[in-house]
């Protein structure tokens, strides 16, 4: 049985900036123990990476521009070209931020929205 998705360009409305509060922090807290991603992330900067991802989702699906006025157009590929983001790295990530999700308990359709946009955006973040 699928699961009805909310457009992506109305996240926001549904789950609100403490939605994305919620399950990005709660991918966060894994991050520094993760034996896979945690070597890819600066133990001194795990609170600057967590707002960086916060306001670009939030960005991305509808909410304040505080990205764009930060940091610019996101360069996605660009920016994560120095880290070796094999299929190994890839999928921890996916999974990672699938238990984030759940821990965040969000509306269904919503976790459906993003659980796509993550694993096609992982996919094509992958350069090794």
């Amino acid at each position: 049985m699928s699961v009805e998705k909310i457009a992506e360009e109305d996240l926001f409305q549904v789950i609100g900036e403490d939605g994305f509060r919620r399950f990005v922090g709660a991918f966060y807290r894994q991050v520094a123990e993760d034996d896979i991603l945690g070597p890819m992330y600066p133990k001194h900067d795990l609170v600057g990476a967590e707002e960086r991802l916060r306001d670009f989702l939030l960005f991305r699906f509808g909410g304040p521009m505080d990205y764009l006025e930060k940091r610019g157009h996101p360069r996605l590929r660009m920016r994560h070209a120095p880290f070796a983001v094999d299929e190994k790295a890839r999928d921890r990530w996916v999974e990672m931020m699938d238990r984030a999700l759940a821990e965040a308990e969000l509306p269904e359709a919503a976790v459906a929205t993003l659980k796509e946009f993550f694993h096609s955006t992982a996919t094509f973040l992958q350069n090794r």
